[in-house]
């Protein structure tokens, strides 16, 4: 678990050093193995190439000899004129002859064997000779430290009858083998010993090199706001990789600016709205109660007094001029509220969906467009104040899932512009279907229910079409239709 806490420049360093001493190490392993295989094959190669040799000549020696052949004279045709040491010097090769029934019946003069001769076969060896179609049998023993292969093979007449049982002990010295092993791994580790000096300096080096460059993003994207202008990287000469990541970070930077300068201007006017919306509900609301209560009061009040009738067209006059000013600020107030006039221009739909959506910091928002480009005439701030709302709906209808998906997709389907943004949050009731773009109509605690209404009206202004499908608990789907 420590070395997950260790820096980066640290297992860089760390990774490269352990690389080395792992490859110097399996590729250690693998030449052991090698020659260790090699020197299995060139015993086993050897001792073949020594039987064969030697079963020729001892097939040589029984044609030519002037004895009966038969397994009882075999001893004495291999003795004839001391022919199985002859043979045992000519090969370098110590005999043994053993009867078919296993016991010893002959060796050679071979004296530095002599613990290695067993004077009765096992049984196992004549029970192998007897079944193995090769009628061969290949043991390997341990001897005083030696390691042998004995083979036992049989020796025939010109018939094929077996006289008796060859057995060939053969020394596995390794010596040269192991001394060339050794050297060849003395030669290894010095290389690997320079490879690693060389290792451990390119890994300082060039972790120093990553880690440098990295802890200079880290420290900007740290230092990033977005209540303050950030400045860009530049860190000069870097890698591909180091630039395609500062490039992204300059990028964003530039798209922070431009999205925290949209979205400061669109909360002032969104806030501004709210407020004369709200005000001029309140202020209209008591208005014309007012207005009817006072002339009903004029009409009905006693003119008895002479004075009075002055004095109550003076009030009256006067307050409904009063309330005439409160009727004009309200009115004032509702025409601010209004939406503007729209200002259409050719946008990239695209670019500015994405543009608005990445103020919100929801990871789970993602974003998806058919093609880079897809234009249509629409005013800019418009388009940002539906996604915008289309968008704040859907988070706020994924609050209690577990597992919050929203997309935002845009495609082009028959000469319009389509955004489309789905959910998975609670979905609307059937009940609650028809209701959904009126104003003031709402289902949260707080706000005013205009948010869908007002993109609807902006919607429709630029002769687009909004529509949405909503299943409860399943999520619901809001497409936005407008001409290219």
């Amino acid at each position: 678990m420590k070395l997950l806490k260790f820096s980066l420049r640290t297992r860089i360093f760390l990774s490269m050093i352990l690389l080395v001493l792992l490859a110097s190490i399996l590729i250690g392993g693998i030449t052991v193995y090698q020659y260790k295989e090699e020197a299995k094959d060139y015993h086993q190669e050897r001792l073949e190439r020594k039987e064969e040799a030697i079963r020729e000549n001892i097939k040589f020696v029984i044609e030519s000899t002037t004895y009966e052949v038969s397994k009882d004279n075999i001893t004495l045709i291999l003795k004839e004129r001391g022919k199985i040491h002859e043979i045992s010097q000519v090969h370098n090769m110590p005999l043994n002859i053993y009867s078919l029934e296993g016991d010893l019946i002959l060796k050679s003069k071979q004296s530095f064997f002599p613990d290695t001769t067993d004077l009765q076969l096992a049984d196992g060896i004549l029970e192998g000779l007897s079944n193995n179609s090769r009628k061969r049998v290949l043991v390997h023993t341990t001897k005083n430290n030696k390691r042998f292969q004995s083979s036992y093979t049989y020796i025939t007449d010109n018939k094929f009858k077996p006289l008796a049982i060859l057995n060939l002990p053969y020394l596995e010295d390794d010596y040269f083998i192991t001394r060339d092993l050794e050297n060849f791994l003395i030669k290894l580790v010095e290389v690997y010993l320079f490879m690693l000096l060389i290792a451990v300096l390119l890994a300082y080096f060039l972790s120093k090199y990553i880690t440098r460059s990295l802890k200079t993003i880290s420290e900007k994207i740290h230092q990033t706001r977005l209540d303050k202008r950030n400045q860009k990287i530049d860190i000069g000469n870097v890698s591909e990789e180091i630039y395609t990541l500062v490039s992204a970070y300059n990028s964003m930077i530039d798209e922070l600016e431009e999205s925290a300068v949209k979205l400061a201007t669109n909360e002032r006017e969104q806030a501004w709205r709210e407020m004369a919306k709200q005000v001029a509900h309140e202020i209209k609301n008591p208005l014309t109660p007012m207005r009817l209560s006072v002339q009903n009061f004029q009409r009905k009040f006693d003119p008895g007094d002479p004075e009075v009738n002055h004095k109550v067209n003076e009030f009256s006059e006067t307050l409904i001029n009063q309330i005439d000013t409160m009727s004009s600020i309200a009115s004032a107030f509702s025409s601010f509220a209004k939406m503007p006039a729209q200002q259409n221009e050719t946008l990239n739909v695209p670019k500015i969906v994405k543009l608005a959506i990445d103020i919100f910091n929801e990871e789970y928002i993602l974003f998806s467009a058919e093609k880079e480009e897809i234009l249509a005439k629409f005013d800019r701030t418009q388009l940002i104040r539906v996604v915008t709302n289309l968008v704040k709906n859907a988070i706020q209808a994924t609050e209690d899932v577990e597992n919050p998906a929203i997309l935002v997709a845009v495609t082009e389907e028959d000469g319009f512009a389509c955004l489309t943004v789905s959910d998975n949050g609670t979905g609307i009731t059937e009940e609650n279907k028809p209701k959904v773009f009126e104003p003031k109509f709402t289902t949260k605690s707080s706000g005013m229910g205009l948010g869908l209404a007002m993109v609807k009206n902006i919607v429709e202004s630029c002769n687009g079409t909004i529509d949405f499908t909503s299943k409860l608990n399943k999520g619901t789907i809001f497409k936005v239709r407008f001409p290219n």
